[in-house]
């Protein structure tokens, strides 16, 4: 007679091979990919463009809130100017984003003849 066990290890659907097993990790890095990579990727892509566009009078507003006017830029750090002769220097990585890519408007005299 024949054991209830080695009947039930010797029967039905055996293990699936190969790639099969695997498949559940294909999909789900491959949605890691596509919702989370990729576009991380592609945000750090068009950050790193905006740095490098960066020239004197643009209108800028750093990570830490601060909006001001490039006065001038090097391969490390950024002057600019963030209120009337008040300048400071930050590096070039701190800059979140571009307000204005056109000149700084020019002060009108308030005494009018």
């Amino acid at each position: 007679m024949i054991s209830t066990a080695y009947a039930m290890g010797q029967g039905g659907a055996g293990q699936a091979g190969g790639i099969a097993g695997f498949l559940p990790i294909i999909i789900l890095f491959a949605i890691f990919y596509f919702l989370l990579i990729r576009p991380q990727q592609k945000k750090a892509k068009e950050h790193r463009e905006m740095i490098a566009n960066l020239k004197k009078g643009i209108r800028i507003i750093t990570s830490g809130g601060i909006y001001g006017t490039i006065l001038s830029i090097d391969d490390t750090t950024i002057g600019l100017e963030i209120a009337e002769k008040v300048k400071i220097k930050i590096s070039r990585g701190n800059v979140a984003a571009v307000i204005s890519d056109s000149e700084p408007v020019q002060k009108e005299d308030k005494k009018k003849k």
